[in-house]
């Protein structure tokens, strides 16, 4: 395993994130616990020392199952990470009430790192507004031990990042930003590294493979990566690129299954950067593959819609649909779906919307896909 040094730490250059856990019957909410201890111990025995959970992930139930998991190992043994849910803005005023119950799930007496979630267009007003104290209590707890080491997460635009740093960048020690080598340019992910290098803040990288749509290419774009480099995987490709900068030192991969995790174990057992012809060929050949609604399915949206659809399965129908110009899979799948939760059941509450990482007009895909699939 790949080490990088942080803070005097030792940090596994893979984390493993905990938003696509195992699942049961498919349901979100549903982690299997028992694969998903399986992977841990795999996780651990192969040098993994660093494991990323949140409030909201599966539903609520990703810190408990990982408090369980993990709580079998000497506390200094690993490394923990959890957010504060500033996705939802009705959380801005529980601060405090959702720190100390994130420590009773996690089963834990402090955490090694924790970060305001989700900075971004629709919560950036929040974070800095003053009556909240968010960052005053957060540093609390930094100041008694409780938290070691403080950061954020971003996947609001340039403008809004910069402003959360003008604000609280003193007390910032990492960044948390989605960044793979379709995003470098699709969602100025190169312009955000620049600022966070400008403040001397060290990168953690999530969406390393875009929600697993990095982890195979179609023919075309595989031989072109396949001559440059034959026997390196496509996943593993998406790594290769994130190794190539000295300023990241966590990549976190949200492993939903063994043999992903044990393709990326190998993938992290050593560290070969792209070469600058590499580079400029894989960025090219992104800025080919762009294309589609940029859902990364982390299914905060699903739990705020007042009629069940199932958002990022319809999106991805959408996509394939606009992708083919039509065809009979997507209309297919849709008969296979109750009628009060196909994308026509959409109300435009747009109550997704508001707590949708990538900014999506999710009412205005579901809308044009209704219409698609006259």
């Amino acid at each position: 395993m790949v080490y990088k040094e942080f803070e005097q730490l030792k940090l596994s250059a893979l984390g493993m994130g905990t938003m696509r856990l195992p699942l049961i019957d498919g349901m979100d909410e549903r982690i299997d616990e028992e694969k998903t201890v399986g992977m841990v111990e795999y996780a651990i025995d192969h040098g993994i020392n660093y494991f990323d959970t949140a409030w909201g992930y599966h539903g609520g139930n990703s810190e408990l199952v990982m408090g369980k998991v993990l709580e079998k190992y000497p506390r200094e043994s690993f490394y923990l990470a959890t957010k504060f849910p500033g996705y939802d803005l009705s959380n801005m005023p529980r601060v405090e009430e959702i720190f100390e119950k994130q420590l009773e799930k996690c089963r834990v007496e402090y955490f090694d790192f924790y970060l305001f979630h989700n900075v971004c267009e629709m919560n950036i007003e929040a974070y800095l507004d003053e009556q909240y104290k968010i960052d005053e209590y957060l540093m609390k707890q930094k100041e008694s031990g409780r938290i070691r080491h403080l950061g954020f997460s971003v996947h609001g635009s340039y403008d809004v990042m910069k402003r959360f740093l003008e604000r609280y960048g003193d007390h910032m020690e990492f960044c948390q930003i989605q960044l793979n080598y379709i995003d470098w340019d699709f969602q100025d992910a190169k312009k955000k590294m620049e600022l966070l290098k400008e403040y001397e803040i060290p990168v953690w990288v999530m969406e390393p493979l875009r929600g697993g749509k990095l982890a195979t290419l179609p023919k075309e774009e595989e031989k072109v990566l396949k001559v440059l480099r034959q026997e390196e995987s496509i996943p593993a490709w998406a790594f290769r690129f994130l190794q190539t900068f000295p300023e990241v030192k966590m990549i976190l991969s949200g492993m939903s299954d063994f043999e992903q995790l044990r393709q990326n174990i190998d993938t992290f057992e050593d560290e070969k950067p792209l070469t600058d012809d590499e580079m400029k060929a894989l960025l090219e050949l992104a800025g080919n593959m762009v294309n589609g609604v940029p859902c990364t399915e982390c299914h905060y949206c699903t739990s705020h819609c007042p009629n069940g659809i199932d958002i990022p399965s319809m999106i991805k129908l959408y996509n394939e649909h606009v992708f083919t110009d039509g065809g009979f899979l997507a209309p297919m799948a849709i008969q296979a779906v109750p009628k009060e939760n196909r994308p026509s059941a959409c109300v435009g509450c747009r109550s997704c919307e508001a707590v949708c990482p990538q900014q999506i007009k999710i009412s205005e895909v579901l809308a044009d896909f209704v219409e698609k699939l006259k």
